[in-house]
């Protein structure tokens, strides 16, 4: 598929590669992502990548739409990222009851044993697909299919911090206090928002991660 170029306001230009999500297309993105970057186009502010789509923010007293579009035009085709750039992250995660009260509900729509989840769940390895609308929310691709629940016909207020959750193919870890309507499965420590302003989130897009459990003493 050609990349589509879609406006927004007067300073954006979102540069679709594919309609739908794919690991392919998300290497693509990080591709085109790197790429528009190292071409040092003038009036560029910024590059927000996404599942299969990714943001230029430009300066419109510099530049503008077509001018940004033609830039990138001129970098195509892209060849996909694939994933020699990217790191691995284990995170320790403790599947205790207490700190994961959809695991349960998870195991029964599963047809599953509680320690069967959590086992298929550490088994997997998960990839940064993009960051979400939360500072370090980063969405995991890679839930095994075995234990895809669908997300809860409504929120839950006031998830802490630190609870790992899921929601059909994807997998989550928060980052401060929110509502959500995904599947709660357990608690980590991990400081994904690192306070380092060089590198503020633990994991960059393309990465990869796994979980490793633990016992609750040792959270």
């Amino acid at each position: 598929m050609q990349p589509c170029f879609k406006p927004v306001a007067d300073h954006s230009l979102l540069v679709e590669v594919s309609t739908e999500i794919s690991e392919e297309a998300n290497h693509t993105v990080l591709a085109l992502d790197k790429a528009i970057i190292e071409a040092r186009i003038d009036g560029l502010q910024e590059v927000v990548p996404a599942l299969v789509n990714l943001l230029v923010i430009f300066d419109p007293l510099t530049t503008d739409h077509a001018q940004v579009e033609a830039r990138i035009r001129a970098l195509l085709p892209i060849k996909s990222a694939g994933q020699s750039a990217s790191r691995h992250h284990v995170l320790d995660v403790c599947y205790d009851s207490e700190l994961a009260p959809d695991l349960a509900a998870v195991a029964k729509a599963s047809g599953l044993s509680t320690e069967a989840v959590i086992s298929a769940h550490c088994a997997a390895q998960y990839r940064v697909g993009m960051y979400g609308f939360a500072p370090g929310y980063a969405y995991l691709a890679g839930v095994p299919e075995a234990i895809q629940v669908p997300r809860k016909t409504a929120p839950v207020r006031d998830i802490p911090a630190g609870r790992v959750m899921i929601a059909g193919p994807q997998c989550l870890c928060t980052t401060l206090i929110m509502p959500t309507g995904w599947s709660i499965i357990g608690a980590t420590s991990a400081k994904i928002i690192t306070g380092d302003p060089e590198q503020p989130f633990l994991f960059k897009v393309g990465d990869s991660v796994s979980f490793n459990r633990i016992r609750r003493e040792s959270l």
